[in-house]
């Protein structure tokens, strides 16, 4: 069975700009400039014969990708596909105490420590534990060749090491821009990465911001 999935993050919201902690338990809006981006990445991609979407459960995932729900193409959430949760930092701007404790424990997950989380959060194996749940229910899916999956920065990064079997210590090796693209071709229970990080649709609208 062959698939190719579009996996996109979501588009901005104005928690992104400020730069205030959202994480799974953050559920905010597009603002204008991600809205922007969603109706660019909208209009790069309608043409394609999409035959499923997913998300998460969170609305910023939603909006962005819903040009393409009106067109009438079935559309699905999963809990699987949220933000890490970022515990007792989310809903906080990123003053110097919480990003130094964010850089500590990044480090660490570069470590290889991929079971130590922020407080009140989630590890970045128990994020890979929901995320295999849920790509193995989107891989069964016997009629879904063209698949759009929008979700989150930091889960993506996770998701793509756990498709391409990439060490979980090596996430942030992928960028990841609101609404950046990353195009995974899947074949018979293997994952490949076709096109990495693709921004194009971007590319007007970073000039003009």
């Amino acid at each position: 069975m062959k698939k190719l999935l579009y996996i996109i993050r979501h588009g901005e919201t104005d928690l992104n700009k400020k730069g205030i902690v959202q994480g799974r338990g953050v559920d905010t809006p597009l603002n204008d400039f991600g809205k922007q981006q969603a109706e660019a990445f909208y209009d790069a991609y309608k043409e394609i014969s999409f035959d499923k979407i997913y998300t998460s459960t969170l609305q910023r995932t939603h909006q962005t990708v819903a040009k393409f729900v009106e067109k009438g193409i079935p559309y699905e959430q999963l809990a699987g596909l949220d933000e890490i949760s970022w515990g007792v930092y989310e809903g906080k701007v990123q003053a110097d105490s919480i990003i130094s404790g964010f850089n500590a424990i990044t480090k660490q997950w570069g470590e290889g420590k991929l079971d130590v989380s922020v407080e009140g959060g989630e590890s970045p194996n128990q994020v890979q534990e929901r995320q295999q749940e849920a790509m193995d229910y989107i891989a069964s899916k016997e009629n879904e060749h063209n698949v759009l999956i929008c979700m989150h920065g930091r889960a993506m990064r996770i998701l793509l090491c756990l498709l391409i079997n990439k060490p979980l210590s090596q996430m942030d090796d992928f960028p990841h821009m609101n609404t950046a693209l990353y195009l995974v071709s899947y074949n018979d229970g293997v994952y490949t990465i076709e096109d990495h990080y693709n921004i194009n649709h971007l590319a007007k609208l970073q000039h003009a911001e």
